[in-house]
């Protein structure tokens, strides 16, 4: 998804013409998935960030998300990645100055490194872990792969999660107190399954309600898809170790015959996620979900605002309790984050 990102830049004129009333002001929230970067002319850094998470909603503190932004230009390949370990760090500082707003932004990162290392990746997450400054949580691996020609592959190969040498890797993971994030897509959900099994002390965070394909081979068939989907979703809740990331699916279907030219509001995407959120949460449970921005790739079709939005209307009927764990408590847990809030 990241990947993408320079292909289209988000258009502030097209989404500042829906502006709502934030919904639950109060309610604390920790968005655990987001970027910073520069992609071809686009830039969002923490003075963007700081714009957006200045839109009413009560975000406490962020997660920083791997998407190969400022690596090391030069050095061994395989530490290039810590470039940007440290640059997070760096705009980590600038937050905690306090002069881009309250909200505690990178207070947490996930990173990259190569994880067909097996076990001889340990002394290189040690490296990030030193140069993040003790914010690095974990590795993002993203395999996902299809055999379709019109699906885009991120992996060179189908089961790479499961790879022995990644198996190995994973593990020390474990030792560390280091958790995954995967972002495959949704055929390729078992892969998760077995991953967790081989190794239930790992934290595992399945990124965007694991990513189902609706497009290409798929175009058209959304039913087949989602019940292909929801069937591997129920398998990889039944493994107590996985948490799930609730966002970054589509808003706006290709024969979506409404007037375009106006941003999507919360209640529509509401509508268009509510079968894919709500069967994650009965399968998850609320303390093992979390709702995502996915900033700035989400920004291509929604604003920050409504995006939150979108969320507390999904979660309207949840306990305190369970809004707690779907808005912070989940994504404190996965990424052990100190961070306290009413």
């Amino acid at each position: 998804m990241a990947a993408n990102m320079g292909q289209t830049a988000p258009d502030d004129t097209w989404l500042d013409q829906v502006r709502e009333e934030v919904l639950e002001p109060d309610l604390a929230i920790i968005d655990p998935h987001h970027h910073l970067w520069l992609r071809g002319d686009y830039l969002y850094l923490l003075p963007e960030l700081a714009a957006d998470l200045d839109c009413g909603h009560n975000v406490v503190a962020t997660v920083f998300a791997e998407c190969h932004s400022m690596y090391r230009a030069a050095g061994p390949e395989a530490e290039r990645s810590l470039g940007e370990t440290e640059f997070v760090r760096g705009q980590a500082a600038m937050s905690a100055s306090g002069q881009f707003g309250p909200t505690r932004a990178c207070e947490v990162m996930f990173g990259n490194v190569d994880m067909t290392l097996g076990t001889e990746v340990r002394p290189l997450l040690e490296k990030h872990i030193e140069a993040s400054g003790g914010r690095f949580r974990g590795v993002r691996f993203s395999t996902g792969w299809d055999a379709d020609e019109r699906i885009r592959n991120v992996a060179p190969a189908e089961h790479m999660l499961t790879d022995d040498a990644v198996l190995a890797a994973a593990g020390v993971l474990a030792e560390m107190d280091l958790a995954l994030d995967a972002w495959l897509y949704h055929p390729q959900l078992d892969d998760v399954a077995r991953l967790a099994d081989a190794r239930p002390d790992l934290r595992i965070v399945l990124n965007h309600v694991g990513t189902p394909i609706l497009g290409g081979p798929n175009r058209g068939k959304r039913d087949e898809v989602f019940a292909e989907w929801r069937t591997g979703i129920a398998r990889v809740a039944e493994r107590e170790n996985v948490f799930i990331k609730l966002g970054a699916l589509p808003i706006r279907m290709p024969d979506y015959e409404g007037d375009r030219s106006q941003p999507p509001g919360s209640a529509e995407v509401a509508a268009a996620w509510a079968p894919w959120i709500a069967t994650c949460i009965e399968a998850f449970g609320p303390a093992r979900a979390m709702f995502e921005s996915n900033f700035p790739v989400q920004k291509r079709w929604s604003g920050y605002q409504v995006c939150w939005n979108a969320f507390k209307r999904l979660a309207a009927d949840a306990s305190a309790d369970e809004k707690r764990d779907l808005f912070a408590g989940a994504a404190a847990r996965a990424y052990a984050m100190d961070v306290t809030w009413n």
